[in-house]
């Protein structure tokens, strides 16, 4: 990793030397970066983090303390990751073969996570590779996600289940009439439709 005044590193943290941080960013104590992985600009990397092999951050990510983001995951813009989160990547793990041979990295096929722009996954939440989290998505602490979470959708529990949308502020939209709906600290007004939730253009 290049030297960039920028840059913030506390002395604990475990950054590779092929692993690019992007200006403005602050990888804290304990925390670490593997090879090759990408750090968006004025992102923050909480005490005791893991980000894998290859994973990409986007700018202003911000994976807090002890959140697991195992390669190769993809994390859009302005994704929040909450404390002791996990981002997994391994659809059948086994430690051993059945003969009791140890299984190497050649065993498996790394499967990601994809978080899109926005969205959050809150505290010890689970994400089950391979999985995509919709744009401005919120997994509520202590989910369990085992399939794809729409744009502005809203889960919670064991296995995750959609239980509302959320608009880019983090709170739940409120039904105005029909398909339209109405974030009520923004205003701004959104229409569900077949596939998830958007912006609604005609309002």
């Amino acid at each position: 990793m290049a030297a960039d005044p920028d840059v913030r590193v506390l002395p604990s943290a475990d950054v590779d030397t092929t692993a690019r941080i992007g200006s403005g960013s602050t990888i804290w104590h304990l925390a670490q970066v593997r090879e090759e992985a990408v750090v968006g600009v004025e992102c923050v990397v909480g005490r005791g983090a893991y980000v894998g092999p290859g994973v990409r951050l986007g700018r202003g990510c911000k994976l807090q303390n002890y959140a697991l983001v195992y390669e190769p995951a993809e994390l859009a813009d302005g994704v929040f990751v909450g404390p002791g989160a996990v981002l997994t990547n391994d659809e059948y793990p086994r430690a051993v073969h059945p003969d009791g041979r140890s299984r190497t990295a050649q065993d498996w096929r790394a499967v990601g996570v994809v978080i899109e722009q926005g969205a959050s996954i809150g505290a010890r939440a689970v994400c089950v590779a391979p999985v995509r989290i919709g744009a401005w998505a919120t997994v509520a602490a202590g989910a369990v996600v085992t399939r794809d979470v729409p744009a502005y959708g809203l889960v919670v529990g064991v296995p995750a289940r959609q239980v509302g949308w959320v608009g880019p502020e983090g709170v739940p939209l409120r039904r105005e009439h029909g398909q339209v709906w109405r974030c009520p600290v923004s205003g701004a007004r959104f229409r569900e439709h077949e596939h998830g939730m958007a912006p609604d253009v005609d309002g």
